[in-house]
């Protein structure tokens, strides 16, 4: 079940010094500097940012992760949702689609499917990313209902990755987003950049990938610009060669240290009698509630090759959702994924509030061994079949 899986001997040849030391390694290390450079002073709080829902997971098993993951190794082709570079030749005419039961009724649908093209080695991916919110009622002024409109979101995807030397992968996809609200719409264009190193022998993989850079088309108002939910993630994932599950740590918004809301209650008055209150007010640094904010912890156990229970705790989220008198089981989800022959079924459940979890169930389905299209899919590369590699 993992793209990473080579012959261990192969990375001896190849360590990550080596790789380093090659010049167009370092200078996609000076750009990446320079773009989160770059990135860092255009940022904004949460909340002040449109096409929000690009930021929700696209696959149950990643909402069992805690809601992002971009280097989770399992063969999903859905997991490259989260980072194009995860895309791989084993996910050649994989066909992914999930739905997500999420809050208020409102309905959300992703489709993905993955395609090898050998003679440039690159495998390719395209998507759909789809919300509606439902339809509302429309009145005038006195309260009289004069109409019924939707609220949509989606978003089309393109993707493409390859393979550099042994232990590296990287991948790029670009999205168009268009958000029709009511009578208000908006478009933007995007793109997301990752790269995977995996080093098998350890059992060690990293991840990064920079999302939602990009500009709007259109607005929801003329003359009125807001800014997009750029975010740059890093990820770590260790498995165990002599226990049967793996941990992973996921840092994401890096491009802000102070993500939390301004909030009154954050400042305690020691005003006393007859003091002036402008050098007795105390405010609180929260530097560890800004640092874990910034994690998402999760967890995979294997029971054989076939089961696969996953677990992730939000911070984040815990932290804006929760109740102070009862924070239930805000900022955790889990989930539980079937690897078949032909099939792969994923079910996840996550709380984001005490109100209550929501659900979500996924399918990939590797086409070319349900249809194998006789000659003619030969002819269109359809019938072939790649090794489960980096």
């Amino acid at each position: 079940m993992n793209f990473f899986d080579l012959n261990s001997n192969i990375f001896d040849k190849i360590t990550l010094k080596d790789i380093l030391s090659k010049i167009s390694m370092k200078k996609l290390l000076v750009f990446l500097f320079m773009l989160i450079t770059h990135l860092s002073f255009a940022q904004v709080n949460g909340g002040e940012q449109i096409f929000q829902f690009l930021r929700l997971s696209q696959n149950p098993h990643t909402t069992a992760l805690g809601g992002i993951s971009i280097i989770n190794p399992s063969n999903d082709v859905m997991m490259s949702t989260g980072n194009p570079a995860l895309l791989r030749p084993s996910f050649h005419t994989q066909l992914g689609f999930n739905h997500s039961f999420y809050y208020a009724k409102t309905k959300i649908s992703n489709v993905y499917y993955a395609h090898y093209h050998p003679k440039t080695k690159t495998t390719f991916g395209v998507g759909l990313q789809y919300l509606n919110y439902g339809n509302f009622q429309l009145t005038d002024p006195i309260g009289n209902i004069t109409n019924t409109s939707q609220a949509t979101d989606y978003a089309l995807s393109f993707s493409a990755s390859k393979q550099y030397l042994e232990r590296w992968r990287y991948g790029a996809t670009i999205k168009l987003a268009n958000s029709h609200l009511i009578d208000k719409k908006a478009t933007a264009l995007l793109a997301d950049l990752g790269v995977a190193y995996a080093d098998t022998t350890n059992k060690i993989y990293i991840g990064a990938v920079v999302k939602n850079a990009g500009a709007t088309i259109r607005n929801y108002e003329k003359g009125f610009t807001q800014p997009l939910p750029l975010d740059l993630q890093i990820g770590f994932m260790k498995k165990f060669k002599k226990a049967p599950f793996s941990i992973s740590i996921l840092a994401h918004h890096l491009t802000k240290w102070d993500i939390r809301y301004d909030n009154p209650a954050d400042k305690i008055n020691n005003q006393l009698l007859f003091s002036d209150s402008s050098t007795n007010t105390k405010t609180k640094t929260y530097f560890a509630d800004k640092l874990f904010r910034h994690f998402i912890f999760a967890l995979d156990i294997n029971l054989g090759k076939r089961l696969e229970i996953s677990a992730g705790y939000n911070h984040l989220r815990r932290s804006e959702l929760s109740i102070a008198d009862k924070k239930g089981m805000s900022g955790f989800s889990m989930g539980v994924g079937m690897y078949l022959n032909k099939f792969t079924v994923h079910y996840a459940q996550s709380y984001y509030h005490l109100a209550g979890s929501y659900h979500e169930l996924g399918l990939s389905i590797r086409m070319n061994q349900l249809f194998g299209l006789g000659n003619n899919g030969s002819k269109i590369n359809w019938s072939e079949k790649y090794s489960n590699s980096f």
